[in-house]
């Protein structure tokens, strides 16, 4: 009775000393892995799109209040004078295996292959009533987010320049862009994950380049996207 008694308190008390013990280590570990979370962060790569991000402004959106597409003047003007509208050069630039009218406007773009970025999936484009929206040209920083981050203080021509610069405009799936919109990178992304990065990055080029705000939410989500790829260069055009 009495060895009984005596061993029943050792075994607690050596209970005990485990369960502090198990205790102190899962907070030693949490601790370290915090450590060196925060010693292995990268420094954001000079010229990528992780350090334009951190130079941009951050602040609420302002109104949709006079918006319309008109003040961002002729939709696809030829803007540098080669005789093709912009749409028919970004075609140019994004298809392969192009063919051209061989009446009138030879720089209609007939038919080409479409590797649409966003989707993942190949296009047989070819022009038409009932064919040609398949391929659309998007505005990566849609115009109305600009409008709303920005351009709604501009003078007419810096927004004209905007509606048609190449480093805001890619072709892309129809349909992608239709679900798109004017919702920013904290709403949307890509679905094909592997161009997320990319996507984001000319995002911020963009908005680096004509000095457009971002929201927080859209902060926090191009940074995450980008903590995949810290390095990811800021695209030229």
């Amino acid at each position: 009775m009495s060895t009984t008694s005596r061993q029943v308190p050792r075994r607690s008390v050596l209970r005990y000393v485990l369960i502090a013990l198990a205790i102190a280590i899962v907070v030693a570990n949490v601790i370290n892995q915090r450590s060196v979370a925060a010693d292995t962060d990268p420094e954001p790569v000079a010229g990528s799109a992780l350090e334009a991000l951190a130079g941009l402004e951050v602040k609420g959106p302002g109104p949709d209040t006079g918006y319309e597409r008109a003040l961002f003047g002729p939709a696809w003007a030829d803007v540098d004078g080669n005789g093709c509208d912009t749409r028919h050069d970004i075609l140019a630039r994004d298809l392969t295996d192009l063919t051209f009218s061989t009446r009138g406007d030879v720089c209609e773009v007939r038919t080409g292959t479409f590797d649409d970025p966003y989707t993942g999936e190949t296009i047989d484009f070819r022009r038409g009533n009932a064919t040609s929206a398949a391929v659309q040209i998007d505005h990566v920083v849609p115009l109305l987010d600009a409008w709303r981050k920005g351009a709604r203080a501009w003078a007419d021509e810096p927004r004209r320049q905007f509606a048609t610069d190449a480093l805001d405009l890619l072709a892309s799936d129809g349909p992608a862009n239709q679900s798109k919109g004017a919702r920013d990178a904290s709403a949307w992304l890509p679905p094909n994950h592997a161009f997320r990065c990319p996507y984001v990055a000319r995002q911020i080029a963009v908005k680096a380049a004509y000095e457009l705000s971002v929201t927080p939410s859209e902060s926090e989500a191009m940074a995450r996207v980008l903590a995949d790829c810290p390095a990811a260069p800021l695209p030229a055009g």
